[in-house]
């Protein structure tokens, strides 16, 4: 699915074989790169470059990180991921409500509670996650 173009390279979320963590693809045919989103927070990282001998310029990857965490189109991409996945690939994962982040469940935080259901509501643009032992959900406001 398209989300964006930028400077002629097609920004996109794939819809076959695709896997966690919520990811874009970009990239002409001599290499590509994939940038990690998340429906908690809105930072956007590079995940990696293949192959990495073509890997474009630090200022291209840059100009794209900067580009995809734009509200607009982070927005796009957690809309087409969603869509595509039906997953946001934070079940079993711990959220620490002191801290307003998902943590790893091998981290062991005191007080932070298992991640049963996330659901993205797209109209709201909020992540709910709800916790294990826990009646009302975490509403996340993205």
């Amino acid at each position: 699915m398209k989300v964006f173009t930028h400077q002629g390279l097609l920004v996109a979320v794939l819809t076959r074989d695709e896997h966690c963590p919520p990811h874009v693809h970009v990239g002409p045919p001599e290499w590509e790169a994939r940038f990690e989103f998340s429906f908690w927070h809105s930072g956007v990282r590079l995940w990696d470059v293949v192959p990495v001998r073509n890997q474009p310029k630090v200022d291209v990857l840059e100009g794209l990180r900067q580009a995809i965490k734009s509200p607009k189109h982070l927005r796009r991409a957690r809309e087409c991921w969603w869509l595509s996945k039906q997953a946001l690939c934070l079940v079993n994962q711990n959220w620490d409500e002191q801290a307003q982040e998902v943590v790893s469940p091998q981290e062991k935080r005191s007080g932070a509670r298992v991640i049963q259901t996330a659901v993205f509501d797209a109209q709201r643009y909020r992540t709910i996650l709800q916790l294990k032992g826990e009646i009302v959900p975490v509403e996340i406001e993205l």
